[in-house]
């Protein structure tokens, strides 16, 4: 089936209806989002085109957590755009761009927190796609903007040409001749440029030059998608999940928690450990959340189910075979309950995992968003512990794993401000001493990047 994206992104069949354009016409590939277009959608492109703008809102999420510099931004926002909003047919690109924005403003429409995470990622990306356009291309977009601002007339500059120049100077530029549009706009429209002292201010009016202009449409961009947002959430609560609840509501309430990385079902190149290995292995490659369960199973002879299924498909994904995981698992278990009642109560499970009992499906390891989300109990040990240790018991397990004072405490900043992941893939570096650009998704990534330059660091020293 096909379907349309209408400003409610509800769906409807329709006809496709294409207009061409003449090839002298100046295009924006740059769309604003004022309301959805009448395009057609196959449903299974309703979900691929989000999934990869998501991958490039999550990976500007993780350049900001890091403290990028608007120039490394800028560099990775386009290289984001260039690995994952291409299509096949050229013509087809704005579409995708228009449809993923519609489909992921419906997925992040329904609690506040959603909201505020997909307003600031759309405008960052906004931001520094609008930087990387034509100055022709920028004033087109300003006109479809509406902006009631005229350009300072040639007396009025002349006026304010030697504060202009001396602004100017101060942030490092000249009042090149590129730079002479100016607009006159109320203060208060431009907070960015006023907070950092970027702009000339006469009686309640900023003048900003052409090049500063971002400043002002962002504005203006981040207040129309937020009160659009707002009005997407009320119709999704009031007709869409309805409506849709056999069809769209099941692939939108996924979206916003879906892990995008590989399934990790079958393991990877480092593709299996022995027994005989897996205490030295545990040490030097699992991630904080599986050596903590690891080392429980090891003390106690036992872990709850919640703690059984994290670290059981962790280690079937790194490579433990069924014979070997049933072995380890046994060893463990019948010091505290005895081989009888392990063959009876708790094989069965470990076989299931690996798709030889019941419906046979093969089950895939989590991913770190299905750790994080979880709920340990009382007497559980799984879960995320950056997420689920106190501050206290955190910095005891780090500082075994062998992280340094001062990587410690970047560590722990980024628990407190809830980048549980970025906390992972900072103790992966501490610990590896080695930088991994592409963050911690996945435990079972962790273990595969691990063991990559362990390797790496025995071939080159041998």
């Amino acid at each position: 089936p096909r379907f349309n994206v209408d400003e409610g992104s509800r769906m409807e069949i329709v006809r496709s209806q294409r207009t061409s354009l003449s090839a002298d016409e100046v295009v924006p590939t740059l769309p604003l989002y004022r309301s959805a277009p009448l395009l057609e959608v196959r449903l299974e492109d309703f979900e691929l085109f989000a999934i990869d703008r998501l991958r490039v809102l999550k990976g500007i999420s993780d350049g900001l957590s890091r403290g990028k510099k608007p120039n490394e931004m800028e560099t990775l926002v386009t290289d984001l755009w260039k690995a994952n909003m291409r299509h096949p047919q050229a013509s087809e690109v704005i579409n995708k761009d228009t449809i993923s924005h519609f489909v992921l403003r419906l997925v992040y429409c329904r609690t506040e927190e959603l909201r505020k995470w997909f307003l600031s990622m759309e405008t960052t990306l906004f931001r520094y796609r609008f930087r990387l356009e034509s100055s022709e291309i920028q004033r087109i977009l300003m006109t479809e903007f509406d902006l009631p601002y005229k350009a300072v007339s040639n007396a009025e500059f002349e006026n304010v040409k030697e504060k202009l120049s001396q602004v100017a100077r101060s942030i490092g530029q000249s009042l090149s001749s590129g730079d002479t549009i100016f607009y006159k706009v109320p203060f208060e429209e431009v907070p960015e440029l006023v907070a950092n002292r970027r702009v000339f201010i006469l009686k309640g009016h900023a003048y900003v030059a052409m090049n500063q202009v971002v400043s002002l449409v962002v504005t203006q961009f981040r207040s129309h998608l937020s009160k659009a947002l707002v009005l997407t959430n009320r119709k999704w609560t009031s007709t869409i999940r309805e409506q849709e609840k056999d069809r769209l509501t099941p692939i939108v309430e996924a979206l916003s928690t879906s892990y995008l990385g590989p399934d990790y079902s079958q393991p990877r190149e480092f593709a299996e450990i022995s027994l005989k290995d897996i205490d030295q292995v545990a040490k030097s490659s699992f991630p904080l959340c599986m050596r903590h369960l690891f080392e429980k199973l090891r003390e106690d002879h036992h872990l709850k189910n919640g703690g059984r299924m994290q670290l059981g498909l962790f280690l079937k994904g790194v490579g433990l075979k069924l014979d070997d995981a049933l072995a380890f698992w046994k060893a463990e278990f019948s010091r505290k309950v005895g081989v009888e009642r392990f063959d009876k109560e708790y094989a069965y499970t470990i076989r299931h995992n690996y798709g030889k009992e019941g419906k046979r499906t093969d089950y895939t390891p989590y991913s770190c968003q299905k750790i994080i989300s979880s709920t340990p109990g009382v007497g559980d040990h799984h879960g995320c512990p950056y997420r689920h240790f106190s501050e206290e018991n955190l910095r005891a397990a780090l500082g075994k794993m062998g992280v340094g004072n001062r990587p410690l405490e970047d560590v722990i900043d980024k628990v407190r401000n809830r980048h549980y992941q970025l906390a992972c893939t900072l103790t992966f570096e501490a610990v590896h001493g080695s930088s991994c650009d592409t963050g911690i998704n996945h435990p079972n990534q962790y273990f595969s990047d691990s063991q990559r330059i362990l390797e790496s660091k025995k071939t080159s020293t041998i």
